[in-house]
């Protein structure tokens, strides 16, 4: 382990390593079945779910274990939130331009994942995918991670725990920041979401602010497995609350689970199966503006959180440049194509690695756990399914809280600096996207230093990508 990590180099500890690896794999366990449904509009039990889900496991493993051998790093490799949800469109937009299937418009879908793979396969042994990450200002670059931070924030006390209830007929999730904490009175939220879901609410609020308080606890004591122990007394609290006051089973979703890997549905729907035919009815022009988005956004998604969460660690030089940048960009390359190849969407660099990173992860070994418990999900999905997402949601809000501290490094009086980061800030939990919140900061940025008097000192290609978002942004249809 030492020689192929460099464990004492990097001041940490095969314990500490496989605590990373099991904190981060916990807190987005959550994407091996959230990925499947939103991919096949929650056709749960369809061979087409069964060959996505597979394919989630596979490729994500495929690309830490890349992670951990290549460059050594610890973050965790998935299909990107957002990016699939977006594929997930394309895929409907070809059934209703071309008539076919959901399945063959799948299939024709991942052609173009397979081309975004490529391309980027390409561009990062070229080096130019390092180039880009170097032409985003430092300024600009030090507002990345508290951004996520609030992302983090954002997801965890908002969209990470969505209740469905009977006030709106289970059509749509109530939401533990906007209908919880955004209600006028208790009596006004209980009455929108009925008894039942309204006592589901309760406990999970209680149990995430159970969890985060332990987690800060155990964090001021020097534990430095406090997120990991706050997310498993944030789930028995949960399981407890659930069994005594909510009536249910917690563990009612392990009777009857198979554990058998679906292999069989994976080979029948996504293994390979690529329907070129089925793309070409799209058009030249389409296909190629499909292809040009997604690499936009999984781009900048991919650095901001590489940039965000090695800084958070202190992973960067004094030029605010990670160490083994190509490899890591290179790992996230080849999960898409495994993705593509096996039958998912666009695989990137998850922020709840940032957990990891804040247990101790420094290494390849705590990428290459949280691979290995991927890959143990083929055979005990359900097993990873009874963890509360209200468990999660504490473990990213500690976190994001957390990445904040990043914000003492930005220079607020110089409004270069300033106005990127503030538009970032609230850009990023707002649109969801990593990647569109980078580029508006770097438009924001150019365009003040040209009408300043100081278009000098912007580089070339901050120029060129700055174009770029303008285009994606206004232009690209």
């Amino acid at each position: 382990m030492e020689k192929i990590f460099r464990l004492k180099e990097n001041g940490t500890s095969v314990r500490t390593e496989l605590l990373a690896g099991l904190t981060t794999f916990m807190t987005m366990a959550y994407i091996i079945a959230l990925n499947p449904n939103l991919l096949t509009n929650f056709d749960t039990g369809s061979a087409l779910w069964n060959g996505v889900f597979m394919a989630t496991c596979l490729a994500s493993a495929v690309a830490m274990f890349c992670m951990a051998f290549l460059a050594n790093k610890p973050f965790a490799l998935a299909p990107g939130m957002g990016l699939n949800s977006f594929f997930a469109v394309v895929t409907a937009n070809i059934v209703g331009i071309t008539g076919l299937s959901y399945v063959a418009s799948f299939q024709a879908a991942l052609i173009i994942i397979l081309i975004e793979g490529i391309v980027f396969l390409i561009l990062s042994v070229l080096n130019i995918r390092e180039k880009i990450v170097e032409a985003i200002p430092l300024g600009v670059r030090f507002g990345i991670a508290p951004a996520i931070g609030i992302m983090l924030m954002n997801i965890g006390l908002g969209s990470n725990v969505g209740i469905y209830a009977e006030g709106n007929g289970f059509s749509a999730p109530f939401y533990v920041m906007r209908d919880f904490f955004g209600a006028l009175t208790p009596s006004v939220i209980q009455g929108s979401m009925g008894e039942a879901g309204y006592s589901t609410m309760v406990l999970t609020v209680i149990t995430m602010f159970v969890g985060l308080f332990i987690m800060v606890v155990l964090a001021k004591k020097g534990i430095k497995a406090a997120v990991l122990l706050g997310m498993l007394a944030a789930s028995i609290v949960y399981w407890i609350g659930q069994f005594a006051f909510l009536g249910t089973n917690p563990f009612a979703a392990l009777e009857g689970a198979s554990f058998i890997p679906p292999f069989a549905d994976m080979m029948e729907t996504t293994f390979f199966k690529f329907n070129f035919a089925g793309l070409m009815e799209l058009g030249w022009f389409t296909v190629i503006t499909l292809v040009i988005t997604f690499c936009m956004i999984d781009m900048f998604d991919t650095i901001g959180t590489l940039v965000g969460t090695a800084s958070r660690a202190g992973m960067v030089d004094e030029n605010g440049n990670m160490p083994k940048m190509k490899e890591a960009l290179l790992s996230d390359a080849i999960g898409t194509v495994t993705g593509a190849c096996t039958g998912t969407s666009t695989v990137t660099t998850f922020i709840e690695s940032a957990s990891g990173v804040e247990v101790g992860g420094r290494t390849g070994l705590t990428a290459l756990t949280t691979g290995v418990l991927f890959l143990a999900c083929i055979f005990i999905a359900p097993v990873a399914a009874v963890i509360p997402a209200a468990a999660t949601s504490a473990a990213l809000i500690y976190v994001g809280v957390l990445m904040l501290q990043g914000l003492r490094n930005v220079n607020f009086d110089d409004l270069d600096q300033m106005l990127p980061v503030a538009l970032m800030l609230i850009a990023m939990p707002v649109s969801g996207s990593i990647g569109h919140a980078i580029g508006l900061g770097l438009i924001s940025y150019t365009v003040v230093k040209v009408f300043t008097g100081k278009a000098k000192e912007v580089s070339v290609l901050t120029y060129i990508i700055s174009l770029l978002f303008v285009l994606k942004f206004f232009l690209i249809v």
